[in-house]
């Protein structure tokens, strides 16, 4: 069940606002989102929390600074998607300008699965020889994998955003907004926004002893193409601070000035780099990123993001479109399977949603879980075959349904169920035997039914009303897209009733429709939608601008039609 709501606003916010100048329409749209004041809105890099607010970020600072004083060699062991790919990019760029002797390892998810575990601190012992490890966007739970190292005494700095558990890592140093104690004023940095405050702290303590001058110190901010990326790409909430860093680094991309890996990621996904928006990170270039840690080695992301060489990212570039293809492929029959599984789902009935095929990928079940969720709007885990008689999943929720916190709840009522977990709230994964799947599902479902009331369990899809004629325009989109919107600053949706003036079906699978409000008509398409709809439609839309044959035409972009 689906219903289109209208999103309140303070009038007299909403006024203030465009009375110091801010567009009316922007005006009633930040006042929506809770923007009091434009100083809000800033987003130069002077406006952004200082580093000092990170708990032990000087100690990681002087702990790197000593590391290179004494030329000791550095091994980054990075995550295995875009926030992971980005943050060793920006860990293995920032350091080389910083003088570190540095190199990076990216275990294969399959093999090795999350984090630094003992078997990862083995190989990369093995492979790379570390004094020192680092650790981005992986090693909060890594207790085991940082004592293995500390056996073999290599010292590691944990670099991490995700949400510690029962018990710390026993680390030299700890960098995350989200350790106890940490007073940090954003709790919604990625793994990349972390190492980039890492690399900012160094920076001063190596101003503090000399080795450079302001005049001379490495420009940091050349990175912030790939913090942009990696942030937006792991859809964590775009508050204050993460707007900053995102709209930089958009605007390092709209001025040409991006690294080659990213501008040919933006040329296979046939988009411009001028014209950058959140929107093509988040959907274009992040899953061609993701895809290689899905299917293959995200190496060849990493190897795609820090290579200087044109030639090389641009042949990566399309190895890694290659793959972003067959990922759909494999997505599109695993959500087919899916759905044959849930034939007989019935949502009145069931809080959440877990489902197994022997045939699945596991790179790609994250992916699945997602589109079920979307579908059925219910915390969706799948689960394909881990070997040894395990069985993997990936989970993604709804809003009011913690599903990290809900795993948690799980193992501590039956603690031999879960092998293991982790994530956040709207994202997580674990490991059971195969077995123990249908006792899970019984759990989990108990854990559902306890914590969602029906009402939540409602698709509501919150619009800022109306639209008025004059905005319907070129100008007006220009002006939407050059605002930083994404995770928790949703970009905006408008709704209003029209006419409805004719329909097709387009390759199946879209619907086509032309749309009529006093006299003047619209174009619009509703993606995935095949449905025969009424004269009279209450459209929530998205305005989008349609080039085709040279001309550029606004067109609606449907988010769901009640009749």
């Amino acid at each position: 069940m689906t219903r289109i709501t209208t999103r309140p606003y303070s009038l007299r916010e909403s006024e203030m606002l465009r009375q110091n100048g801010m567009h009316p329409v922007l005006a009633r749209l930040y006042a929506a989102r809770g923007v009091l004041s434009e100083t809000e809105l800033s987003t130069e890099l002077s406006a952004m929390l200082p580093p000092s607010g990170l708990l032990q970020i000087e100690k990681a600072a002087v702990f790197l600074a000593d590391a290179i004083a004494a030329r000791k060699k550095l091994v980054i062991v990075a995550d295995y998607d875009c926030d992971g790919a980005t943050a060793c990019a920006v860990a293995i760029r920032g350091l080389r300008m910083l003088g570190a002797n540095v190199d990076y390892i990216v275990p294969n998810r399959f093999e090795y699965g999350y984090g630094l575990t003992p078997e990862i601190v083995a190989l990369t012992i093995r492979e790379k020889s570390p004094d020192i490890i680092v650790t981005v966007d992986n090693g909060i739970a890594s207790v085991d994998g940082v004592a293995a190292a500390q056996a073999q005494g290599i010292a590691v700095l944990v670099t991490d955003h995700h949400l510690p558990g029962e018990q710390l890592p026993d680390a030299e140093v700890i960098v995350n907004p989200n350790q106890p104690d940490c007073t940090f004023g954003s709790k919604h940095l990625a793994g990349v926004g972390v190492m980039f405050y890492v690399l900012l702290a160094l920076r001063a303590e190596l101003r503090k002893r000399g080795v450079f001058d302001q005049q001379q110190q490495p420009k940091l901010d050349t990175l912030l193409d790939l913090v942009a990326l990696g942030t937006v790409a792991d859809v964590v909430r775009l508050d204050a601070n993460n707007r900053i860093l995102v709209a930089q680094g958009l605007k390092r991309m709209r001025a040409g000035r991006v690294c080659a890996g990213i501008a040919a990621l933006f040329r296979v996904a046939g988009r411009e780099p001028r014209n950058a928006s959140p929107f093509d990170l988040g959907f274009a270039l992040g899953p061609r990123l993701n895809a290689a840690g899905r299917l293959a080695d995200m190496s060849l992301g990493i190897e795609c993001l820090t290579t200087d060489d044109e030639g090389r990212a641009w042949q990566i570039a399309q190895e890694l479109n290659g793959i972003n293809a067959d990922r759909k492929d494999i997505e599109r029959d695993m959500q087919d399977v899916a759905l044959l599984h849930l034939d007989q789902f019935e949502p009145a009935a069931n809080h959440t949603i877990t489902v197994f095929d022997e045939s699945w990928h596991q790179g790609v079940i994250g992916i699945v879980a997602s589109r079920l969720k979307d579908k059925f709007y219910r915390p969706t885990i799948t689960f394909a075959p881990g070997g040894d008689g395990l069985i993997k999943g990936s989970g993604r929720s709804i809003p009011g349904f913690h599903l990290r916190d809900a795993l948690d709840l799980v193992s501590k009522h039956a603690p031999t169920l879960i092998k293991k977990f982790g994530g956040h709230a709207m994202a997580a994964g674990l490991t059971l035997r195969h077995d123990d799947l249908p006792a899970f599902q019984q759990a989990f479902e108990a854990v559902g039914k306890s914590w969602l009331q029906q009402h939540q369990l409602e698709r509501i899809i919150e619009t800022d009303g109306a639209l008025e004629e004059a905005y319907f325009s070129t100008d007006f989109i220009a002006l939407m897209d050059s605002q930083v919107w994404g995770q928790g600053f949703p970009p905006p949706v408008f709704c209003d009733d029209f006419k409805l003036i004719s329909q097709r079906i387009l390759k199946e699978r879209h619907l086509k429709l032309v749309l009529e409000k006093k006299g003047v008509r619209y174009d619009a398409i509703w993606f995935g939608h095949t449905d025969t709809l009424s004269e009279h439609v209450h459209v929530a839309f998205r305005l989008d601008a349609n080039e085709y044959n040279g001309v550029t035409r606004v067109q609606l972009l449907v988010e769901h039609i009640e009749c």
